[in-house]
């Protein structure tokens, strides 16, 4: 139930932010850490008048449409099925992408659908439930008319194999009804569509590369396939929009890294180079009002930004960096015309909050604050550094420094994150906050294989899950201890998702190295996690999963109980539909068999994103008093 009174810890306050150092002298407490997110993923509406976003309310997430100008709020509390991601098609509907378990012949599956949404949210549609198949969450259009409609790329059942590949349907969420417009093909496995809602090319992929494309032109007609068997090895660049002279701009990795060109069609040949960083992919492509060109190219650096195209948010972005500082501010979310921004506002070091500016008024105006006891206040320092692997590979890193301590022999917190094909970048981060206000360093190395450096730095992790992976996090301990900053024999791992089987795996074959281990939602046994995780299975993703490793049972945690040489805590919430809860009770079981030292925590209602603020808090808690123990402060 949603409270009358909610909408008054987000009050509308006039004027800008009070941003700046706030002095905290006072230890903050654990509650404070362990509260959910203000605003999560805000989306402005296509007239600007409304946003949705996860919001929390009473210790949950609640998915919620709050008009901005007054107006009843309106929430769609989760239930066991997750919410992955929600985009308004129009002023009075949106599209959810949800997540839930499927069991198939014996088999676990993470299945993925969308749902309509009123923006009353007092009507729910499921799309198309008896026609779904495990991936049926790609959306790859949405009509600019105003009428609720959406090209839909799904699977449509597994009773064929054709059934397995996504055919691509043409669906009104308002009803949930939907009839196909492109058939399934052979090895397609995804779909996209221009701004005026042709379907113009699906992708072939063959052993983890792009092979091939069915394609064709913008009047319709017949799809005409494409091969690059001269280009296998290389990624075969694909339109991210279509410009009215025919042809397209796509982002390639040619020269090493995801930049932007122009791009030839129907030859799929790259053109001018449009946008590139020296040392960043470029993460995507902001279009303009029309949808056919540029607009803008995000780029996720030190920090996220966003390099504006168009001279009105590019003075936009120049008037926030200069009164807020370089990067304090960004632009999140816009309305249809642009006039109407989101903006996010905050430093690495602070929770910050969330602004309304309809630019053709003086001010911005605050939505919220991302955490309503901390607002603006600056808690621990965020830099990046960089460091040298053994082999010399770079890796860069997020260092926290604990504040008012000197950073001089500390004990360490080693942080990997998830993915592996993610990264880490300044931003504030409630963890690893925390355990900077216990008094810990903490570190979260970009190890090789993590997203944004390349694409050689991604193939260097190819193979070596638990291997050199690790080896880089080892190499960041030394680093620190040889700048003085930290004592290299105080050390623990802890992690969440992958960063979680790194963690076991950092207690399992570097147990001399750490003190301790703690994982959340990690995974413990490679294969069995391959045969869940159906999103591997297309796209040749099989193939690229099994070169994560040789051997998978070799870097599987689960098999070598006997050799872990650092106690662990393990925790995991039952309601996990990414990592199911499985992975953690497997190695709990062999380390009880072999009698090794373990704790547990299993959290009933947890998912995989610490969605409920009393599973942070339990966590926090027994995670304290476990470091207490092991690797005090």
């Amino acid at each position: 139930m949603v409270r009358s009174y909610f909408w008054g810890v987000l009050a509308l306050a006039g004027g800008t932010a009070a941003f700046g150092a706030t002095p905290l002298p006072d230890a903050v407490p654990v509650e404070v850490f362990a509260a959910l997110p203000g605003i999560e993923s805000p989306e402005l509406s296509p007239n600007g008048e409304k946003v949705a976003a996860k919001i929390a309310i009473d210790g949950q997430q609640y998915l919620v449409v709050q008009p901005l100008f007054g107006g009843k709020t309106s929430a769609l509390m989760e239930d066991k099925s997750d919410i992955n991601w929600w985009q308004w098609v129009n002023d009075d509907w949106l599209v959810v992408g949800v997540g839930d378990n499927v069991s198939l012949y014996g088999m676990d599956f993470y299945a993925t659908a969308i749902v309509g949404v009123s923006a009353d949210m007092k009507t729910v549609k499921r799309v198309d439930p008896f026609r779904n198949g495990v991936e049926a969450d790609d959306v790859i259009w949405y009509a600019k008319d105003g009428s609720p409609r959406v090209l839909l790329s799904k699977e449509t059942g597994i009773e064929t194999p054709m059934e397995w590949q996504p055919s691509v349907w043409d669906v009104d969420v308002s009803t949930g009804k939907g009839k196909m417009v492109t058939r399934a093909m052979d090895d397609v496995w995804e779909w996209d569509a221009d701004p005026s809602g042709m379907v113009r090319y699906g992708i072939i992929w063959r052993d983890g590369k792009r092979a091939g494309i069915y394609y064709r032109g913008p009047d319709g007609g017949n799809f005409q396939k494409i091969s690059f068997a001269k280009r296998q090895e290389a990624s075969v660049p694909l339109p991210v929009a279509y410009r009215a002279d025919g042809n397209a701009i796509a982002i390639d990795d040619s020269d090493g890294r995801d930049s932007v060109y122009e791009l030839s069609l129907p030859s799929f040949t790259l053109g001018k180079k449009l946008f590139g960083d020296p040392k960043y992919d470029v993460d995507a492509v902001i279009l303009n009002v029309a949808l056919n060109d540029a607009a803008g190219f995000r780029v996720v650096g030190k920090r996220s930004r966003i390099e504006w195209l168009d001279e009105d948010l590019k003075d936009i972005q120049k008037g926030l960096d200069q009164t807020l500082g370089s990067g304090n501010a960004r632009i999140v979310s816009w309305s249809r015309n642009r006039k109407q921004l989101l903006v996010e506002v905050g430093k690495p070091s602070q929770a910050g909050g969330l602004y309304y500016w309809d630019t053709n008024g003086a001010t911005m105006q605050r939505i919220g604050w991302n955490n309503s006891v901390l607002k603006d206040r600056n808690l621990s320092a965020v830099s990046t550094v960089q460091y040298e692997a053994r082999d010399g590979v770079p890796i860069e890193a997020v260092l926290t420094l604990p504040r008012g301590r000197e950073a001089k022999n500390l004990p360490l917190i080693m942080m990997p994150h998830g993915g592996p094909e993610a990264r880490d970048s300044e931003e504030y981060d409630w963890w690893a906050q925390y355990l900077a206000e216990l008094g810990y360093v903490v570190i979260q190395p970009n190890y090789r294989g993590s997203s944004g450096y390349g694409t050689e730095f991604v193939d260097r992790g190819r193979g070596e899950w638990g291997l050199k992976m690790q080896d880089d996090l080892l190499d960041g301990i030394d680093w620190l201890a040889a700048q003085g900053v930290v004592d290299p024999k105080r050390v623990c791992i802890i992690g969440a998702s992958y960063g979680g089987y790194a963690a076991m795996r950092g207690a399992q074959r570097d147990g001399s190295r750490y003190r301790c281990a703690v994982s959340y939602a990690g995974v413990s046994d490679l294969n069995v996690m391959l045969k869940y995780d159906r999103s591997m299975m297309g796209k040749g993703m099989v193939e690229y999963w099994k070169a994560r490793a040789a051997d998978l049972d070799a870097v599987s945690p689960r098999y070598h109980a006997a050799s872990f040489g650092a106690p662990i805590l393990i925790a995991h919430g039952v309601e996990d539909k990414r990592v199911p809860v499985k992975q953690s009770r497997m190695l709990v079981s062999e380390l009880q068999k072999a009698g090794k030292p373990y704790e547990y925590l299993e959290q009933k209602k947890g998912d995989h994103h610490f969605s409920r603020a009393e599973d942070r808090l339990e966590f926090l808690k027994r995670m304290k008093a476990f470091l207490d123990k092991h690797n005090p402060a």
